[in-house]
């Protein structure tokens, strides 16, 4: 069995058993013969909940397959045990195959697999079934505990309908046998925070003393959540006092939670007073929190209040780790302070915190701003060294500077390179290389690189086409850039990007704005961002050097010249000419002089 594909479990359950039945599959004659399974079903179910409870639930699922596949029978313990495991692992579409089978062999549920099956429905917010399976229970003779009351409390807080956990509420205090307890109400106040109806989660507080239970701290915690999440951490802090009236100390997940509240919303200076207020409730700031801190203060463009954080971890003893330096290095990179940026790193590695790809990335943008193209490009090099393959943000990240540098062979170069190592480019990559022939005034290269595109499977953006249309107007040819913009109005193309697409895109995106802004359109037309996604493994190399033999670059004071040789169609009503192919050059590519350009009707 392929471990990798657990995820497709129903199929393969289904499969599994459907062979069982026809007889393809061994069948273990214990199983077959005994009226509760066998020794080796008893012991792998065992293994099963160790696996579970180890945190390994996918090894769980690889054991009861293995099981099937061997001619067991699984117990109701067994398919107790795997229903939670596909429930940890948020697998939900299994739950109904494994209630059938259960019924096609005659395996009757317990009050333990009720509870399991209720629990998967609610975690998967399916509360239709979750009540039918609580109804099922019922019928079936069996008494629903106040556990059960609590996992569909829980399931309709996650479904964002906390008056129906309110009616189950009443239900549990008009049943004789399960009884409301401190988590009851705790997940009560969690659904109603979750909809932010804070008066009503106070309310549920109140009837805990009603009913002579104290709140705990995951009460509170519960609260102050709610408060920070909604931009009222003063809220959340004052909670502190009533926590202290009602016997109870904050704990470091309380100070986590103010903390982050205040670094959310740009109140840094209420961040690093309630550091020093942490002090004075016994308490010590963590690794996250100060992380917390980091970021918050980055996202101002705090420079000083990065190191008084530093100062701040030296007096805690608490030491920087891979999140922390990166975050650092990455405020000291967009602050223009290369030479910070190369101190931070240096740190991490004489403290044994080893750099990872992004880590590289961020050095590599620093270089590129810095205008130190040919140190960012040794990097992904050096990235190799121990180990850490280089993504397609830091090559984008390389051939962007070699772009602004207006060296394009370079920047083709370093395509290469990324290709051979067999990572795929994205649309960001293309957009650079676009927008890069477009500075370099090379139009008809910038329009060429659609056709690499198609090979990748890289569908073109109206952001896209846009750029080339810039391209041809920057190089004077108006009317060729009129003819992109009525293809890209024509065909209704997208400009939608992935959000993922543009993290870390500002440095590089102001990078390239600049020299845009004396040039027509500059203000109007996108300009391409770098993204932090891997992007997929590369889908085809096949012709990828033949595509790049179709770049042609069209004089810019010819406009109709004599055609020679090879036609290469670019777009609609518009081809070029070239005599030669490209010459390859230590594996670059560069143009032939002898090109010319046809415009067809």
């Amino acid at each position: 069995m392929n471990k990798g594909n657990h995820f497709d479990a129903k199929n393969q359950i289904d499969e599994t058993v459907e062979a069982t039945n026809s007889g393809s599959q061994p069948c273990c004659i214990f199983c077959m013969s005994e009226k509760n399974s066998c020794r080796i079903v008893r012991s792998e179910t065992k293994l099963m909940n160790i696996m579970i409870d180890k945190g390994k639930p996918e090894e769980a699922n690889v054991i009861f397959e293995n099981l099937i596949e061997g001619g067991h029978r699984p117990s109701l313990v067994t398919y107790t045990t795997v229903l939670n495991a596909f429930t940890i692992r948020k697998c939900f579409k299994p739950i109904q195959s494994i209630v059938s089978q259960m019924k096609e062999k005659g395996i009757k549920p317990d009050s333990v697999f009720f509870n399991a099956l209720i629990n998967a429905f609610a975690e998967s917010g399916n509360m239709e079934d979750a009540m039918k399976a609580f109804q099922n229970m019922k019928e079936s003779g069996l008494r629903p505990s106040t556990s059960t009351y609590n996992t569909l409390i829980k399931g309709y807080g996650i479904a964002g309908k906390p008056d129906e956990s309110m009616k189950l509420l009443d239900l549990m205090l008009t049943d004789g046998n399960a009884k409301p307890n401190l988590k009851t109400y705790n997940l009560l106040i969690r659904a109603w925070c979750k909809v932010q109806k804070m008066f009503k989660a106070w309310n549920i507080l109140y009837k805990m003393s009603a009913y002579g239970m104290k709140p705990d701290v995951v009460t509170f915690n519960t609260i102050a959540t709610a408060y920070a999440q909604n931009g009222e951490t003063v809220q959340a802090e004052a909670l502190i006092l009533e926590m202290q009236r009602n016997g109870l100390q904050p704990n470091e997940r309380t100070c986590t939670i103010i903390m982050c509240g205040y670094c959310r919303e740009g109140k840094m200076k209420e961040a690093i007073r309630f550091v020093h207020r942490m002090k004075d409730l016994g308490l010590q700031p963590n690794l996250v929190d100060f992380n917390s801190l980091v970021n918050g203060f980055v996202d101002v463009m705090d420079i000083d209040g990065i190191g008084e954080v530093l100062k701040l971890m030296g007096e805690f003893q608490i030491q920087p780790d891979l999140i922390s330096y990166s975050t650092i290095m990455n405020a000291w990179s967009q602050a223009g302070y290369l030479e910070k940026c190369k101190e931070v790193f240096n740190d991490m590695l004489k403290f044994g915190v080893e750099p990872d790809a992004h880590v590289y990335g961020i050095l590599a943008k620093g270089y590129v701003r810095a205008q130190e193209t040919e140190k960012a490009e040794e990097l992904l090099t050096a990235m190799v060294k121990p180990g850490v393959r280089p993504t397609v943000v830091t090559f984008t990240t390389v051939i962007s500077g070699w772009c602004s540098a207006g060296r394009m062979e370079d920047a083709m170069r370093v395509f290469d390179k990324m290709c051979e190592s067999g990572v795929s480019p994205n649309l960001n990559t293309f957009e650079t290389l676009i927008w890069g022939y477009a500075e370099a005034r090379q139009p008809s290269k910038a329009e060429g690189i659609l056709q690499i595109m198609e090979d990748f499977r890289v569908a073109a953006k109206k952001s896209t086409m846009l750029l080339v249309a810039e391209a041809w107007c920057l190089a004077g040819l108006v009317e060729e850039a009129n003819r992109v913009l009525r293809a890209v109005k024509t065909k209704q193309m997208s400009n939608s990007i992935e959000e993922d697409e543009n993290i870390e895109s500002e440095g590089l995106k102001n990078m390239k704005q600049k020299s845009y802004t004396n040039t027509p359109l500059g203000t109007l037309l996108h300009i391409p961002s770098i993204c932090i996604n891997e992007g997929s493994l590369l889908a085809s190399r096949r012709n990828r050097r033949l595509l790049r033999d179709s770049i042609l670059e069209i004089p810019l004071n010819s406009t109709k010249l004599k055609c020679h040789s090879q036609i290469c169609r670019f777009g609609e009503g518009f081809s070029i000419m070239c005599q030669k192919q490209f010459q390859c050059q230590h594996g670059t590519y560069q143009l032939a002089n002898s090109c010319t350009a046809v415009f067809l009707n």
